[in-house]
């Protein structure tokens, strides 16, 4: 790290009394980046190693933190019908394990990875496997949300049922067909009455509610609310209120596709009590996700039907087959009947826990809170840190609000809050000095979902570089043939998945053509997000070049509209404003800039993450109008459907890994000489690359992520890295907001840097900052912000005039029992010449005789130690430079 390492004189003369002998201690503060004192054992950071994040290829932060709580089972699956002479005969049996990556302190709409071997290889694969899409497959895993957990121990009212799993639609859960059709009335698992004609309810619904047809088998599996409201589920109408065609959320359940191995994995996401009030899921209310490996129905033989004929069916589809017209295929085999006792006993029961919803501290604490404003960076940390503030006492309570960079720190100068995250030194405003004090770091990333063509999944690896995403921020791909129509666009490729450049970079994804895919979705306010986005643009000779006007080899230019634009800035503007010809109807009775419309920003990152996660482009061209009477609007066009999504979006670590997002690998070293290019992900790995080059970071100053060094010095930095300080002023605080403000450091870098995901847990998508290694510095610039910030007095002018209190150890910070080594310091004739750096501020340092020295070494102690000083003083300037020339890798 390029921080300063030499604070003058007096802090090289303090560390060369460790030579002298034992009678001099050194105060804590004054020790050395990654020699600071430890913490007592109820404090300390919980920093194992492996505990830093991992590293999945092209994924983004994993989730290290939830090792702990991952879930993983087998069991012996069997299909056995009886014949007609009463013997049992397997058809088939399989040895089946779930695995599941997390389980504990959940929150709403968080996915988790759920994987599995062993099991039947599925058939007639389904272009949207969730929901009622996923029903025309044939053996499958069918994976469900349901309230309670798999226990004798608890009461009947918190065991999980089939009644109690979701299920969007009727179709999933409740089946009125033909006698030739009921095969589970053939299930030889299945009770004698769970065999008659109308099951599933009791007593039966009247025939207002659920109209009854006589010649039908009917099996209603009922849906029970959280509040104990049944719903018959026997039409659309007798289904709770979130399943809803066009709900708010687009189903969660799925029936998922085993490849032909055995093996299979999918991303599942939760729901909270937040999202589903009826399923209801909470802290206080248990949940579980249920995984049902489709084995097929066994069937027993009371006599020879049709519908034991249907009962016994393997499958009419090749095993590994896709079935994208959703075609007819064997009900025995399919997840039609997922609830039938021979399936349903064949279940994996994951119990799950959630943690704290968000509003917990508006609940549970009256106080008035603390607000601090800025970054949404932070946003998933101070989720989990909140609670460790409001429900303690001895603490006041925070709130983290999320605002523009730039606005927060105006408000904190300003006396309007009393501090603000923000992720670069922001220039002062007025004559009140501001602390910078490192709480976080984390960073953006380019988040993805695309299928391969022809059904085949999800691309798990997608590479861009700078130009690209200047392409897509510049609006310059014309998007459909309606911006072929604006001058400059005319030769453009329509869209990102068209361009040769990126098809160069990500061979073998479709080459269809969306307005989606023209943009990629970001903010609509200022943000130091799109600063650092703009700054790693701006670094880079090619797309420098582009926005300049350049073409790419391929032809391809800059909208004219954005040509020149300077780079870096920390808002984005919507500079296009043609408006095409166009002889819809709806079109010119709307008109508008077509290519900003296609852009269409929204105002914070968190929405672009669920509109990653939901497949939703926020691309604002639909043509709707509620009746043929009614005017013509432009609205968002539809979700993409399972199999045909491509979308890009800017988001946070933090979200990524919390709704398991799918992150792209940027470029930082260009093909040259037959080497070549170089590709990053958001790993701890390269988020430590990049700290390590971070420069300056003094008390009133932030350190400095420079892209241009991070090109130069560290192609393995990923460039999307940023830094979260909290930002207050040194002066004019009231005692107590400055107190807030100095607990708020002391803990969020000390207990809140803990990796987990309970309460004051740093959850997956953040780098721990530590006492020592790549982050020590960040970590010793808190401890001394937060000092400065308690004190309320200002910048210290020189080392006389520094603040004392900075030198007193924090209550859980003894000094360290064995001394600090000596500090070699070179003479100014070997100093290479150095860039201009920030000047350090000076620590005053005490030291204090212990009794225990011996009188002849301690007589000559002092005189040795001021001349040493003199000659110190002299060599302290050269030596800050050569120090903060190099970088601790």
């Amino acid at each position: 790290m390029r921080r300063r390492l030499v604070r003058g004189g007096l802090a090289l003369l303090v560390v060369a009394t460790a030579v002298v002998g034992p009678g001099f201690r050194l105060a804590p503060l004054a020790q050395p980046a990654g020699a600071a004192p430890a913490q007592p054992a109820e404090a300390a950071l919980a920093q194992p190693a492996g505990a830093a994040l991992a590293q999945p290829a092209g994924a983004a932060l994993a989730r290290a933190a939830a090792a702990s709580s991952a879930y993983g089972a087998s069991k012996t699956l069997t299909r056995a019908h009886v014949a007609a002479d009463g013997t049992t005969e397997v058809v088939d049996e399989r040895k089946v394990t779930v695995r599941v990556d997390q389980t504990t302190g959940l929150q709403g709409r968080q996915r988790l990875r759920v994987s599995w071997t062993g099991a039947h290889p599925s058939a007639a694969r389904a272009a949207n496997p969730y929901g009622e899409g996923g029903m025309a497959q044939e053996y499958p895993v069918v994976i469900l949300q349901c309230r309670g957990v798999d226990s004798a121990s608890v009461p009947a009212s918190q065991r999980l049922s089939p009644e109690t799993c979701w299920t969007s639609t009727r179709q999933q859960r409740s089946q009125m067909v033909t006698e030739r059709a009921a095969i589970w009335r053939k299930d030889r698992a299945a009770s004698t009455g769970e065999r008659e004609q109308k099951t599933g309810i009791s007593p039966w619904p009247s025939a207002k509610v659920c109209p009854d047809v006589d010649f039908m088998s009917t099996h209603l599996t009922p849906f029970v609310a959280r509040s104990g409201k049944v719903f018959p589920a026997c039409s659309s109408e007798t289904m709770p209120p979130e399943a809803a065609t066009g709900a708010s959320f687009p189903p969660a359940e799925i029936a998922a596709f085993t490849d032909l191995e055995g093996k299979g994995e999918v991303q599942y996401e939760v729901r909270s009590a937040v999202e589903n009030e009826s399923l209801g899921c909470s802290r206080s209310v248990r949940c579980s996700i249920v995984v049902i490996p489709i084995m097929g129905i066994s069937c027993g033989r009371d006599a020879a039907t049709p519908a034991d004929e249907e009962c016994r069916k393997p499958g009419q589809w090749t095993a590994g087959s896709s079935n994208s017209a959703s075609l007819g295929v064997d009900a025995a085999v399919s997840p039609s009947y997922w609830w039938s006792e021979s399936n349903w006993k064949g279940r994996f029961s994951v119990p799950l826990s959630f943690g704290l919803p968000p509003d917990a501290c508006n609940v549970l604490d009256s106080r008035a809170p603390v607000a601090f404003y800025g970054s949404e960076l932070l946003s998933q940390a101070a989720l989990q840190w909140a609670p460790a503030y409001c429900l303690r006492k001895d603490r006041f309570k925070f709130q983290h609000n999320r605002m523009a960079d730039d606005v927060a720190f105006t408000l904190m100068q300003g006396g309007g809050a009393a501090a603000a995250f923000v992720s670069r030194g922001h220039a002062d405003e007025g004559a009140t000095p501001v602390g910078y004090a490192p709480v976080a770091v984390t960073g953006f990333a380019v988040s993805y979902v695309v299928d391969k063509p022809g059904n085949t999944g999800e691309a798990l690896r997608l590479r861009l570089n700078a130009r690209l995403l200047a392409k897509l921020l510049t609006q310059s791909y014309p998007a459909s043939y309606s911006g072929r129509q604006r001058p400059g666009l005319e030769k453009n490729p329509l869209s990102l998945n068209t361009d040769p450049e990126f098809i160069a970079l990500n061979p073998g994804l479709d080459k269809q053509a969306r307005e989606a895919t023209a943009t990629v979705l970001s903010l609509s306010e200022s943000s130091d997000v799109i600063r650092t986005l703009t700054a790693y643009i701006a670094a880079d000779r090619d797309a420098a070049a582009f926005v300049k006007g350049k073409a790419d080899r391929w032809g391809m230019k800059v909208n004219p509209a954005y040509r020149a634009i300077g780079l870096p800035r920390a808002e984005w503007p919507l500079k296009d404003t043609f408006v095409p010809r166009s002889e819809l109807e709806c079109r010119k009775e709307n008109p508008a800039p077509y290519l900003s419309q296609v852009a269409a920003p929204v105002s914070s990152l968190r929405k672009i993450a669920e509109a990653v996660l939901d497949a939703w482009p926020n691309v604002q061209t639909r043509c709707e109008r509620a009746t043929m009477s009614d005017p013509w609007k432009l609205g968002r066009i539809e979700r993409q459907g399972v199999g045909n999504r491509f979308m890009i979006g800017i988001v946070t670590l933090g979200d990524a890994e919390r709704f398991g997002l799918r992150t792209a690998e940027l470029q930082t070293q260009r093909a040259s000489g037959g080497r070549p290019a170089r590709f990053v992900a958001p790993t701890s790995t390269a988020l430590k690359a990049a700290v390590r080059e971070a420069d300056g970071g003094t008390l009133g100053k932030a350190f400095t992520l420079d892209p241009t060094t991070l090109r130069a010095e560290a192609p393995r930095a990923y460039p999307g890295t940023m830094i979260v300080y909290a930002a207050a002023r040194l002066e004019g605080l009231a005692k107590k907001q400055a107190g807030d403000v100095a607990q708020f450091i002391e803990v969020a870098t000390r207990r809140g840097q803990r990796v987990g995901t309970g309460n004051g847990d740093l959850p997956p998508g953040y780098l721990p900052i530590t006492r020592t290694g790549a982050t020590a510095d960040l970590y010793a610039s808190a401890q001394e912000a937060a000092d400065a910030i308690r004190a309320q007095k200002g910048l210290p002018g020189s080392a006389d005039e520094g603040d004392d209190k900075s030198d007193t150890p924090a209550a859980d910070s003894p000094a360290p029992s064995a001394p600090a080594a000596p500090l070699a310091v070179p003479t100014a004739a070997a100093t290479p010449p150095t860039k201009s750096s920030a000047v350090a501020t000076t620590r005053a340092v005490t030291t204090a005789p212990t009794g225990d020295t011996p009188a002849p070494l301690a007589g000559i102690a002092l005189p040795l130690l001021l001349g040493l000083a003199m000659v110190l003083g002299v060599a302290a300037p050269a030596a800050k430079q050569l120090v903060q020339r190099r970088s601790r890798r």
